[in-house]
């Protein structure tokens, strides 16, 4: 009977932090645990006792410590099962497990000692890696995940005596061994929607291939059926494709969610996450007693589609205000503040009124005097403010839907996409912006200066069609995407009068 220590990790945001697992038997009686345990935490001692019996050691009957330094963090889940069993059948002499200070080691016992996957392996391995471990033993099915991060052993163990097998050397279990490179150049762009299968609607194509070129938020108006959520669907093929410093990123919040298949792997592609609208605050920004991420962060490097925007609550939108500007979402708890990654590109679509077919071509529309504005008015003008491009989508017509030609691949409208961001890259090299869309105003001044025929189209544009101050700067910021993927370096008449047929919800009386 002594001291034993061992190792586990705790997950703050997409973050690790390696917890110290320290268990003391001495004389006395009842079994301690300290170091701000959750009440998940207290229940490991049943469920340790319980898998004790089943493979026939002895839960000792003297006075057992378990401590989770450092004390003042608070240790949330079951996943410190494994690591606390280990470290008592070492201080209780049960196993010698020699290695056992070489390891983090997480994982929940299931009663037959069986283990059950935990969440944030991706984040845990690379802190483990950081801080010089050997390696990481971890459940079977989360293996593969933490298997990306290199110069690392992770074993891959089915119960609590393959564990003990392997520390006591009685067993050799070969590390999971991942080709992080490799595998993710093989499965680059493996996206299943493509452009090619959509008829028609070359418009909105042009639209979103100029938002994926700058990086632009997208809101599509049109009538049920003309293709809102098809079209949104395909946006993600045709953008740059993922850094592999971008697929750790978006594969770390995966994991830490817990949303990760089992046996899954790194993320190759960019995410596409559509909530219901009927989705709360929290499950939208992130949130919870332990804070995780939300849909905004899950989207992360991708792009975030909100389907029927006026739909959804008021609140729910008016939140996403803040993740829209600075890219990230601060979660602010009593002890402890978490920041998620939320660089995401925002395609909202919504019906034009609530019958849906106002300024339909064939349909009459049945809303009443006053129905179209107030449901236009559901979504706040500082939302719109940060939405640069508005498309109104009308339905295929049937000779479109049936003709033989062949639509444009997304690898080619792709190809245009990259050429376009690589033009960006060069000009803020030497700034936090990565592309059109991020400009400030100030930028904007220096990058979109226009000549005097580019001023009077703009000064007429805006007295004619009634579009409102705010539109001025993200007119700009289009039509200097638009000039990027025409190759031009400076913004030509044509860039700024297409630029601003994408502003329909800022014209005065668009809704009658």
């Amino acid at each position: 009977m002594g001291l034993s220590k061992g190792y586990g990790a705790a997950v703050f945001g997409v973050d690790a932090q390696i917890i110290t697992i320290e268990v003391n038997i001495v004389d006395g009686m009842r079994f301690f645990l300290s170091g701000l345990p959750d009440n998940a935490v207290k229940e490991s001692e049943h469920r340790i006792e319980s898998v004790f019996k089943h493979f026939e050691y002895k839960m000792p009957r003297k006075k057992t410590v378990v401590n989770l330094a450092p004390a003042d963090i608070r240790k949330e889940g079951s996943s410190y099962d494994l690591p606390i069993a280990l470290g008592i059948l070492k201080s209780s002499g049960q196993i010698t497990a020699p290695d056992l200070k070489d390891y983090v080691i997480m994982g929940e016992l299931a009663l037959d000692g069986n283990l059950r996957p935990i969440n944030g392996a991706l984040p845990i391995a690379i802190e483990a890696r950081k801080q010089g471990f050997k390696g990481f033993i971890l459940p079977q099915e989360n293996a593969n995940e933490a298997a990306i991060v290199n110069e690392l052993e992770v074993i891959g163990v089915g119960n609590l005596i393959e564990a003990v097998d392997f520390l006591d050397g009685l067993k050799h279990i070969e590390p999971v061994v991942y080709d992080t490179r490799e595998n993710f150049f093989n499965q680059l762009n493996a996206y299943e929607a493509d452009f090619a299968h959509v008829q028609g609607q070359e418009n909105i194509k042009r639209a979103l291939e100029i938002a994926a070129a700058g990086g632009h938020n997208v809101i599509m108006i049109g009538p049920p059926g003309a293709g809102k959520t098809m079209l949104a669907k395909r946006l993600p093929s045709i953008l740059p494709p993922l850094s592999l410093q971008e697929a750790l990123e978006t594969t770390k919040i995966h994991s830490v969610a817990g949303k990760l298949d089992a046996h899954a792997q790194l993320i190759t592609t960019r995410p596409y996450r559509s909530p219901h609208h009927t989705v709360s605050d929290a499950a939208l920004v992130g949130g919870g007693s332990v804070p995780k991420p939300g849909e905004i962060s899950l989207s992360h490097n991708g792009v975030l589609f909100l389907d029927e925007l006026p739909e959804f609550k008021r609140t729910v939108l008016e939140v996403m205000r803040q993740p829209l500007e600075e890219r990230r979402v601060t979660i602010s708890r009593a002890r402890m503040a978490v920041d998620f990654p939320a660089n995401f590109m925002l395609i909202a679509s919504m019906n034009p009124c609530p019958c849906g077919y106002y300024n339909h071509p064939e349909k009459e529309c049945v809303c009443g005097t006053g129905q179209v504005q107030r449901y236009l008015n559901k979504v706040s003008g500082p939302l719109l403010d940060r939405i640069d491009l508005h498309v109104e989508v009308t339905p295929v017509s049937f000779d479109e839907m049936t003709q033989n030609r062949k639509a444009e691949s997304s690898e080619t409208i792709r190809e245009r996409v990259i050429a376009a961001r690589k033009i960006q890259q060069e000009r803020f090299a030497d700034m936090d912006i990565h592309s059109n869309a991020m400009m400030g105003s100030q930028k904007v001044k220096e990058v979109c200066q226009i000549n005097e025929a580019g001023k009077t189209l703009l000064k007429t544009a805006m007295e004619r069609l009634g579009l409102s101050a705010r539109a001025y700067d993200r007119i700009l910021k289009v039509s200097r995407t638009i000039a990027d993927l025409d190759g031009k370096e400076n913004i030509g008449i044509e860039h700024l009068a297409e630029a601003i047929q994408y502003r329909s919800l800022d014209r005065e009386g668009w809704a009658g």
